[in-house]
């Protein structure tokens, strides 16, 4: 129970070059076709396990939406097959099976018999809805006058009151505050270790990284990728923001262990320090390199052990081969798992008033420095270089993410993964 299988599906839409074309195919003998076909999505083939979590990511038009629908059965497929093991929620588009003139009560019995569930189950299951989606008095007013918010509250309750075999979400989830996205994520992990199949569409990498298994990413139609969270969700940001850049030769490369960040040496000695990795994902649209790194704590260079709460310099070099009026270095760190902690560049980090700018052939080096109030564990770090208007949109020239990874320990223990340097006092008794 609550396995998928998806079978070299494919769904097509009909075109016509005008409103007309579609009556005379219908009426004029023959049987003449006077449209193209438009496919959306082709040669789909995936499986999921039983109690399995996978994603579903993609650029808008990828066929995402088109896809949960084929599995969730509101879609007929063009060609393939879908072969769904169990009972299914999903939560696709906002408001989708509720009636806006309905009031929320009367919307739950409508979704819930539309789910196969008698009007007694229904009726014991009420207080426990109210109480999850919380929206009080509400729930006896038309759907109407519902923020989106109170509806994606409603829409969850109704989906997971009983625990389905299969829950598929559509992005339904990011349209929800903070505190409620919370609650749904603590119910899908509860629903998750009791054996609930769980398929998420989101464009949330820190989402899919977080809670799913593995992740699929869409491209024009077709599966691109398929494998753990972190590797796909980063193709995904490369589809986003511009096409792979792979990893130059390094050329003249000095000793592993000199690093003299201030010698304007122009090769590319990145992949030859301590903690690089060689899975990293580079990126970007090319005019700039990010050729060396170095990490500095405790004065030591490359230490094999970072103490929580130490502050820490990290630089990285960078390498122009065209002019640029504003270029924004930036800076990241994830868990293993792909989580991001913490991220900044140039203009957040120090409110810069001045521009930096660069130009073709030189080469410049840039620092952030932290103090890594972190767990105990092994983190990624990522380096970054953009250009364009930092209110506005940035374009990536070269990111190298994951590329180094780091060991940090922690003398003082804690739950969690940050450090957040409580105080405690026994103020009366």
């Amino acid at each position: 129970m609550g396995s998928i299988t998806v079978s070299s599906l494919g769904k097509a839409y009909k075109q016509y070059p005008s409103r007309w074309s579609r009556l005379l195919e219908w009426l004029l003998p023959g049987n003449q076709e006077r449209h193209r076909l438009h496919w959306v999505l082709r040669n789909i083939s995936f499986s999921v396990r039983a109690g399995e979590a996978v994603g579903i990511m993609g650029v808008n038009g990828a066929g995402k939406s088109t896809l949960l629908k084929m599995i969730s059965g509101t879609t007929i497929p063009t060609c393939g097959h879908v072969s769904v093991g169990g009972r299914v929620a999903a939560l696709l588009e906002l408001g989708m099976g509720f009636h806006p003139d309905f009031t929320g009560r009367q919307n739950v019995f409508m979704a819930g018999q539309l789910q196969g569930l008698p009007t007694r189950q229904i009726e014991s299951l009420m207080p426990e809805i109210e109480r999850f989606a919380e929206i009080g008095d509400y729930i006896d007013l038309p759907l109407r006058v519902y923020s989106s918010g109170m509806q994606v509250r409603l829409a969850f309750s109704v989906a997971t009151a009983i625990r389905p075999d299969i829950l598929i979400i559509d992005e339904a989830l990011s349209v929800g505050d903070a505190y409620f996205q919370n609650k749904c994520y603590q119910r899908l992990a509860e629903y998750k270790s009791a054996g609930t199949t769980f398929v998420l569409v989101t464009h949330s990498v820190e989402d899919v990284v977080k809670h799913c298994d593995r992740v699929i990413l869409l491209k024009d139609g077709r599966i691109h990728a398929d494998g753990s969270a972190r590797e796909v969700s980063n193709l995904y940001l490369d589809a986003l923001f511009g096409a792979t850049q792979a990893s130059p030769p390094g050329h003249d490369l000095p000793d592993a262990d000199v690093l003299v960040l201030e010698t304007i040496n122009q090769g590319d000695v990145f992949m030859q320090r301590p903690g690089y990795q060689k899975t990293e994902h580079r990126w970007g649209h090319g005019g700039a390199a990010i050729i060396d790194y170095k990490i500095v704590a405790d004065g030591g260079e490359y230490p094999g052990r970072i103490e929580s709460g130490v502050k820490t310099s990290f630089y990285f070099k960078v390498h122009f081969e065209r002019d640029f009026n504003e270029v924004i270095p930036g800076f990241l760190i994830k868990s293993l798992d792909g989580v991001f902690l913490y991220g900044t560049n140039s203009c957040i980090s120090s409110n810069r008033a001045e521009r930096l700018c660069a130009h073709a052939g030189e080469t410049c080096v840039y620092r952030f420095s932290l103090e890594i109030n972190l767990n105990q564990g092994h983190y990624l770090l990522s380096f970054g270089i953009s250009t364009g208007n930092p209110a506005a949109e940035l374009l990536p020239l070269d990111r190298r993410y994951d590329s180094v990874i780091i060991n940090v320990g922690c003398k003082q223990p804690f739950w969690g993964l940050i450090d957040l340097n409580a105080e405690f006092d026994c103020i009366g008794r």
